[in-house]
């Protein structure tokens, strides 16, 4: 698979990570009894089991990234098969940590955040990651885009959080634009059965002050993420900001973010974007 993250500038996230979880503590402390059971926008999970996938996440990337600790022995062949297997670790880790009481889950959450935060500052961000960011289409991807995709997660999962209790989401350009960034590197492997005359351009905005723009490229065989081009633009697509964390994980249906978004130029290469996911799952 191609090298896609590469196409544009590393995205530094590790420093933001303290700050980040720090949060993600203060939010689960001042949460009321019933707000644990509020639905959230991931269908399956409610307030209390996205807090457990988010202890079981960090807890399995300390085990299998820090400590080179594996479970169990899994031979995997294709997207599908991850898919289905982080799918079925995620549902197993939701359902143990799911029977603790938020006291217990805050204390273990809080002791897990800062052994993650120290070990995602200890990497070397351009050395090779242990896993490749396969939403991107990476079999091997370097420390700062896994660790820059970890970091989505965590941001994503707790503004799912805030979202169903009625808390602020952190919308501020320090956290989001690196989100969004993130997400963006997706783009080509999104792309890639989207058919484009070489030279033709795609351009894609989030609007608002946490947003940016970014811009594919279509070369002879595969589209790539470029910082500017010449060449025909084929499409321009505008999507708010407000929505647009919602559409790469799944939390927004397909037709509500059509109405929200905007096209002008090719209506089928600008609306693509509506079905690229940023997370395995």
């Amino acid at each position: 698979m191609d090298k896609t993250s590469e196409a544009l500038n590393p995205i530094y996230s590790a420093a933001l990570f303290p700050k980040l979880e720090g949060m993600l503590i203060d939010l689960l402390r001042s949460l009321a009894p019933e707000d644990w059971e509020k639905q959230t926008v991931a269908p399956k999970w409610k307030v209390k089991e996205v807090a457990a996938h988010l202890l079981d996440t960090q807890l399995r990337k300390l085990s299998a990234g820090r400590d080179g600790y594996s479970g169990e022995s899994v031979c995997v062949t294709s997207h599908a098969e991850l898919v289905a297997f982080i799918n079925r670790l995620n549902s197993e880790g939701v359902r143990v940590y799911r029977r603790l009481s938020p006291e217990v889950l805050i204390a273990l959450m809080h002791m897990a955040s800062a052994q993650l935060c120290a070990y995602v500052a200890s990497l070397d961000p351009l050395a090779p990651a242990k896993i490749g960011v396969s939403w991107a289409g990476e079999e091997t991807s370097t420390n700062w885009f896994d660790t820059a995709r970890e970091f989505t997660e965590r941001w994503h999962h707790q503004e799912q959080i805030r979202l169903a209790v009625h808390q602020p989401g952190i919308m501020t350009r320090e956290f989001y634009y690196p989100v969004l960034d993130c997400f963006m590197r997706a783009l080509p492997f999104a792309y890639r059965t989207v058919v484009g005359r070489p030279g033709a351009l795609a351009q894609f905005h989030i609007s608002g002050d946490c947003g940016g723009s970014w811009l594919l490229l279509r070369e002879s065989e595969r589209w790539r993420l470029v910082d500017s081009g010449n060449g025909e633009k084929m499409s321009e697509t505008t999507i708010p900001q407000e929505i647009a964390w919602r559409i790469f994980t799944k939390g927004i249906d397909r037709e509500s973010a059509r109405a929200q978004v905007h096209v002008s130029g090719d209506r089928e290469i600008g609306l693509h974007i509506l079905g690229m996911v940023s997370i395995v799952g």
